[in-house]
């Protein structure tokens, strides 16, 4: 049985549960398994599959402190523990006569979108605004999608500024261990806030749940 994608959180980079997991998101996208592009610090090492649309952050433990620049065979692996993950929803680019703005970071434009088209995450009911306990999400989940479901978010930011330079709107939601930064125009600008309801999901973050 494939797991959950939030019940990768705490795993090692050699667990069981994320090579199935792995294994399953290739049978639905276009491309095959290979091995992740590796970003290492001293506190953090990011686990970048591109073509999958899903980046692993995994935080040292014990002590452990990894150079910069490592790469995966470098890696005390045993001493690494899966701390959240990242889920990309690349927009396709709209028609324009004028030039790309510069906003979305030029790390992100390196993943593609995500290869499952509908998938669920599980939510704390008690917490939620509807008393589910799974959000359903495609390429088109929208902010008020999540707001519907989840509720008015535990934190939220972004979306200031002139359109061209500014940071899309994100919101979080502690409880479930869930954040969302919106993309697309309706997410920057000094209106973000009023077209936010309209904006397309471009990154989601799992994390472990946490209390206010």
């Amino acid at each position: 049985m494939v797991p959950g994608i939030q019940t990768l959180l705490g795993a090692n980079p050699s667990a069981d549960s994320i090579t199935v997991f792995l294994k399953d998101l290739v049978q639905h996208s276009n491309t095959s398994l290979t091995v992740p592009d590796v970003k290492s610090y001293s506190d953090a090492v990011y686990f970048n599959y591109y073509p999958l649309g899903i980046s692993f952050l995994f935080i040292p433990q014990n002590g452990y402190k990894p150079a910069g620049g490592l790469k995966l065979e470098d890696l005390q692996v045993d001493s690494l523990v899966l701390d959240s993950i990242n889920i990309y929803n690349a927009p396709k680019p709209k028609a324009t006569t004028t030039k790309t703005t510069t906003s979305n970071r030029t790390a992100e434009l390196a993943f593609s979108t995500y290869p499952m088209s509908q998938w669920n995450l599980s939510l704390s009911p008690e917490a939620s605004a509807s008393n589910e306990s799974s959000i359903e999400i495609s390429f088109t989940s929208n902010g008020k999608d999540f707001v519907s479901c989840l509720g008015e978010p535990d934190r939220k930011g972004g979306g200031a500024g002139p359109s061209s330079g500014s940071i899309g709107i994100w919101c979080e939601w502690l409880k479930h261990g869930i954040m969302v930064e919106f993309g697309g125009d309706e997410a920057r600008g000094p209106q973000a806030w009023e077209r936010g309801k309209d904006a397309i999901w471009r990154v989601i973050t799992v994390f472990p749940p946490k209390q206010e």
